[in-house]
């Protein structure tokens, strides 16, 4: 296994870099073990590096990539490695010829890497002033928060919070990497239970935003309940309203029952459960379409999230729509919580995300309640 640990000066690289050596048995090393290593070496490239070193330059970018990769080839670490803060810009991880497996980024605040260097014992590092930290945490944010979002793109980017207790941190690694501690003994993990989110709420408070952020950042399939009936809207030429809508759900129910829109759904869902983990269903209506998931799936764990956000919020979203703009207000929402029967899911929901604030802080909570249900 191929591991990068990166972060800013006191995200704890080093810390966890040792733990997981230890844990993994992998060997644990930084472009500055590797420099010092080689410059006692009595070749050209050692001499080179010494001298380098030793003026208090830096050795310039492609000649990084190369040692880097040439010194990572040998045999020592075909099995993997644990490397640290290599690549720092999106130069270096472009040219990085060795196929990581996962890149782990230690997530804290600018301030919280201040407050840790400055508590630190005096250990004589140049490099750990306050002046020198804030400088580093200037480069890093200038060019290596690319490299973070080049590996997330590829799809090997893990982001685990850094803030936590050093065991904690391990431990969000460790499962990161499909491997959890068992009595001291790393022990491998794969999540077991198949799952299904369903996104419950009243109009306008993002549910299309969250099944969006689950297909786009995690990956996950999404199944529409609310498209049966926009399609069918469409399909036919009608126009789209609060009568049109409650008439159409109303004889979809009066043909499958309060279920109707699960029940439509049921091949589609059962055929995505046999290639994924977890799927995401946008806009489960009814309670009894979660009892109809329940009883359809008895292996499959379905998760009730719920959104809120309040009223003018809502409807200020719902009217700056291009596509039902016009489908807000109060009578939609009390048919919706009476007479779609929202109101128990709602209320019996396993999580609920309040989305009032920026499209950041409500993707973060999407994000940990998705990192519980993973994990779980």
């Amino acid at each position: 296994m191929k591991i990068v640990l990166t972060g800013i000066q006191g995200s704890g690289k080093s810390t966890q870099g040792n733990l997981l050596s230890k844990q993994l048995n992998l060997p644990y090393l930084s472009t500055g073990h590797i420099f010092r290593q080689l410059a006692k070496k009595k070749t050209q490239l050692g001499r080179y590096i010494k001298t380098v070193m030793n003026s208090g330059l830096l050795i310039p970018d492609s000649k990084t990539i190369q040692i880097v990769n040439n010194y990572l080839s040998r045999k020592e670490y075909k099995r993997g490695y644990i490397l640290d803060g290599f690549p720092r810009t999106i130069e270096q991880a472009k040219k990085f010829k060795n196929d990581i497996d996962k890149f782990i980024f230690l997530e804290i605040p600018d301030k919280e890497a201040l407050w840790r260097i400055s508590h630190r014992n005096d250990s004589g590092r140049d490099d750990e002033t306050v002046e020198a930290v804030r400088m580093r945490i200037e480069e890093f944010n200038k060019h290596t928060k690319p490299v973070i979002e080049h590996y997330d793109k590829l799809g090997k980017l893990e982001t685990v919070d850094g803030t936590q207790k050093i065991e904690d941190v391990n431990e969000d690694i460790l499962k990161s990497l499909g491997k959890q501690l068992i009595k001291n003994q790393v022990q491998s993990w794969s999540q077991k239970t198949k799952s299904i989110i369903a996104i419950v709420g009243l109009p306008g408070v993002g549910k299309t935003e969250a099944a969006d952020y689950f297909a786009k950042e995690e990956k996950l399939p999404v199944i529409s309940f609310g498209k049966i009936i926009n399609d069918y809207v469409d399909s036919h030429g009608l126009k789209h309203s609060i009568e049109t809508h409650e008439k159409l759900r109303v004889d979809f129910r009066k043909k499958h029952g309060m279920e109707a829109m699960a029940y439509l759904s049921k091949d589609k869902i059962r055929e995505l459960l046999e290639k994924h983990m977890i799927i995401v269903i946008d806009g489960l209506y009814s309670w009894e379409e979660f009892k109809f998931l329940k009883k359809e799936f008895p292996e499959v764990k379905v998760y009730l999230l719920a959104l809120f956000a309040d009223k003018k919020t809502r409807y200020s979203r719902i009217s700056k729509r291009t596509y039902r703009s016009d489908l807000h207000g109060e009578d939609r929402d009390i048919h919706e919580l009476e007479e779609t029967n929202k109101g128990n899911p709602i209320a019996f929901a396993d999580f609920m995300v309040k989305n009032n604030f920026s499209i950041q802080d409500f993707h973060d909570k999407l994000e940990d309640v998705y990192r519980e249900i993973y994990y779980s």
